[in-house]
C-alpha cells in the first residue's frame, strides 16, 4: 500500500489522543488535508496558540493562560478560600466547575499514586499540597479522585500526610449515577451507595 509519510505522521499524532483511534485518526488526518485553508491552517494556527500561550497555575496547578499566574480561580477574592479540592489532573477542574456546586479553591496533584506506573509521592504535587494547607489556613480539604485502587490509596495516603494539620479531610460521596437505574449500577457503587446513604 501507498504511504505518503507526513500524512501517515499526522495519523499517527492524532491516534495518540484520547477518544481517537487508528481509523477515527485516519479519517481526520484526510479531512485536515483535504481542506487545508477550512481545517487545517486553523488547527495548526490554535495548536501553536495553546502551546505558546497556556500553562499551569503555581499555586493550583489548573490551567492558565502565560502571565495569569496566580489563575484567575485562585484570585477571584470570592471564592472560599479556606476549602481547597484536590483532583488529579486540571482537566478534572474544568468539569468540577462545569458543576456550579463548588465554589473553593482547587489543588491539581498531576496524577495519582500508581505502583505500577512507578508513580510515587514524589512525582505528586503533594508536599505542595501540604505546605498550602499550612500557609494558607485551610480548614477543609476536599478529595475529588478517582474510585479505582490507585485513587483509593492516594486519598489514604493524604489524609495521613495531612493528619496532623487541623485541616478536614473529605471525599466526594459516592452514589449511583444520576438517571440512572439500580439495575445497571456494578456491585462496588451499590456498596458505596449504600453505605453512605442520607437522610430523606
Amino acid at each position: 500500500m501507498r504511504t505518503i509519510p507526513p500524512i501517515d505522521e499526522l495519523e499517527k499524532c492524532l491516534a495518540r489522543l484520547p477518544g481517537l483511534g487508528r481509523r477515527s485518526a485516519s479519517r481526520a488526518a484526510l479531512a485536515l488535508v483535504r481542506e487545508k485553508a477550512r481545517l487545517l491552517r486553523p488547527l495548526a494556527e490554535a495548536l501553536v496558540a495553546a502551546e505558546t500561550g497556556t500553562t499551569c497555575c503555581s499555586r493550583c496547578g489548573a490551567f492558565t493562560v502565560v502571565g495569569r499566574d496566580p489563575c484567575d480561580l485562585c484570585s477571584d477574592p470570592v471564592r472560599d478560600a479556606s476549602v481547597v479540592c484536590v483532583v488529579e489532573d486540571p482537566s478534572d477542574i474544568i468539569a468540577i466547575e462545569a458543576s456550579g456546586a463548588f465554589r473553593g479553591r482547587y489543588h491539581a496533584l498531576g496524577g495519582k499514586l500508581a505502583p505500577a506506573r512507578r508513580m510515587g509521592p514524589e512525582d505528586l504535587r503533594l508536599a505542595e499540597l501540604r505546605d498550602r494547607v499550612l500557609r494558607e489556613g485551610v480548614s477543609e480539604v476536599l478529595l475529588a479522585l478517582s474510585t479505582d485502587m490507585d485513587g483509593d490509596a492516594t486519598a489514604s495516603y493524604i489524609a495521613e500526610l495531612l493528619g496532623d494539620t487541623g485541616a478536614k479531610v473529605t471525599r466526594l460521596a459516592f452514589g449511583l449515577p444520576a438517571d440512572s437505574g439500580i439495575a445497571y449500577s456494578d456491585p462496588l457503587t451499590l456498596r458505596r451507595a449504600i453505605r453512605g446513604r442520607m437522610d430523606v
